[in-house]
């Protein structure tokens, strides 16, 4: 497998193995490696066709599901910043994360954002939300900022992009904020890079494994789950449970 010395390049170096392998599973759907790869490439795309700067942050806000990977992969094609958001957090902590590092802009649901639209005129920034499904219902959103569909950022005509090398930021993870305001932790593709040979390495994974990524993506640990697995060629099923006996019947 050719070697990745940049995050978006865990999923292209599997592609070009082996397009047809399943990369992730969500419910009864599934994306094979040549898909997921696409899809991160047309995202990356979008985004620096609706302006997204080097090292601009994007923030995403969003369950496990297929969406939320390719966003986190596509971000630093692009030669963008990712900020995974914690699922669970209230709009108002939302709106801190994107005040502290000027996220410009946000990926999240028609539901999560009726949640977040009376807060986000906190949040300077903040020029663009990429919205996974058409609203149903008009959004009271700032006047700075676009509203853009899912789709639509996807089918961008293919363009040139931003120099990126493996030194460059590719991640701010938050902490939880247990004893005071969450402090974002800055990572580097090669940190990212690394952090998925090494655990792929001393676990021994291979293209047969399937990892269960139960832990939220916004922690380092659950994004590890993707990073391993991506490197290693495995699968990925993706888990948003309420009850432990979920876990282990998907296990199951």
């Amino acid at each position: 497998m050719p070697d990745s010395s940049l995050l978006h390049e865990l999923i292209s170096s599997a592609a070009v193995n082996s397009a047809e392998a399943i990369a992730l599973t969500y419910g009864v759907r599934t994306l094979g490696y040549g898909e997921l790869n696409s899809a991160v490439c047309g995202f990356a795309t979008g985004l620096r066709q609706i302006g997204l700067p080097r090292a601009g942050r994007v923030g995403i806000y969003l369950e496990k599901r297929f969406e939320t990977v390719i966003a986190s992969f596509g971000a630093p094609a692009a030669g963008g910043v990712f900020v995974p958001m914690n699922p669970l957090l209230k709009p108002e902590q939302v709106a801190f994360i994107a005040q502290d590092c000027a996220v410009q802009v946000l990926v999240t649901s028609p539901e999560r954002l009726a949640l977040l639209a009376p807060v986000l005129h906190t949040c300077p920034a903040l020029r663009h939300v990429v919205l996974t499904e058409p609203l149903r219902h008009p959004a009271a959103l700032p006047p700075a900022v676009t509203l853009h569909h899912w789709a639509d950022v996807l089918a961008a005509p293919p363009a040139a992009g931003h120099r990126v090398i493996d030194t460059d930021m590719v991640a701010i993870l938050y902490t939880s904020g247990t004893t005071g305001r969450p402090k974002g932790v800055v990572l580097s593709h090669r940190n990212m890079v690394a952090g998925a040979k090494s655990v792929a390495s001393y676990l021994g994974n291979g293209p047969q494994d399937t990892l269960l990524a139960a832990l939220p993506l916004s922690f380092d640990a659950g994004f590890s789950q993707l990073t391993t697995a991506f490197h290693s060629g495995a699968r990925v099923v993706l888990l948003n449970y309420l009850m432990p006996r979920d876990v282990l019947k998907a296990m199951e």
